[in-house]
């Protein structure tokens, strides 16, 4: 799978995102720090990797900064992005499956390698749910980004 993947600055587990991501079998689209043509700000660097799931060139994104928090609410900007900001496992596998999201916002400070791990495995190896009431719930969301809820 392609995961688009930014970070605004090299530091804790953005090192060990790129190669975490490839001994799982993922092709990285690397963002923001990781290139050098880009700007690494977070806001920037989350924009372009959200953006690249919302126009089909990732299926999902992962993006990092400091707490997380600027990362994911840059990505959730996009139209069509449902980032989470994820610190555990169990967030990362309801996220996915309850919330359909499809970017995974980390923190580069909070998140231990060990943590990465246990997120990376829960995150890529959940699906979205098939149950009504989740369905809607998704459906909701994208009603709710075009005004029409």
């Amino acid at each position: 799978m392609r995961i688009a993947l930014a970070a605004d600055e090299l530091t804790g587990v953005a090192q060990a995102l790129p190669g975490e991501l490839r001994t799982r079998g993922h092709e990285p689209i690397l963002h923001g720090a990781y290139s050098e043509r880009e700007r690494s700000d977070w806001a920037w660097a989350s924009e372009l990797a959200a953006r690249d799931v919302a126009e089909g060139r990732a299926e999902q994104a992962i993006v990092a900064c400091w707490t997380g928090t600027g990362a994911s609410i840059a990505a959730n900007k996009v139209p069509g992005i449902r980032a989470a900001l994820c610190a555990d496992a169990q967030t990362a596998e309801g996220a996915r499956r309850w919330n359909d999201a499809n970017v995974l916002a980390l923190s580069l400070r909070a998140t231990s390698h060990a943590e990465l791990a246990e997120i990376l495995d829960a995150w890529l190896g959940s699906r979205p749910s098939d149950e009504p009431t989740d369905l809607e719930n998704v459906e909701h969301l994208t009603e709710i980004e075009r005004g029409v809820a």
